[in-house]
């Protein structure tokens, strides 16, 4: 799964568009006050980061190597029952 595919997923499971942040998918406009992202890691080149953002400030919970694993990461946390 790739970015795009996470954006399709999260849509047909009716997560709320507010609830996340994808880098250079899904980016709302203006910024929900606090959601779950992914994106580069800022730090660290080829590597990607799950997170949360609150009132400002940007959160990592995990970083992964492959795109693939990060999109699946985000999906479960926000789509847990």
């Amino acid at each position: 799964m790739d970015r795009h595919a996470l954006h399709t997923a999260l849509r047909t499971a009716g997560v709320a568009d507010g609830h996340y942040f994808i880098q250079g998918v899904h980016e709302p406009s203006p910024p929900p006050t606090d959601f779950l992202y992914l994106r580069h890691a800022p730090d660290e080149p080829g590597m990607w980061e799950v997170g949360a953002y609150e009132r400002g400030t940007w959160e990592s919970i995990t970083r992964h190597r492959r795109e693939a694993d990060a999109c699946t990461h985000l999906l479960r946390l926000l789509t847990r029952t």
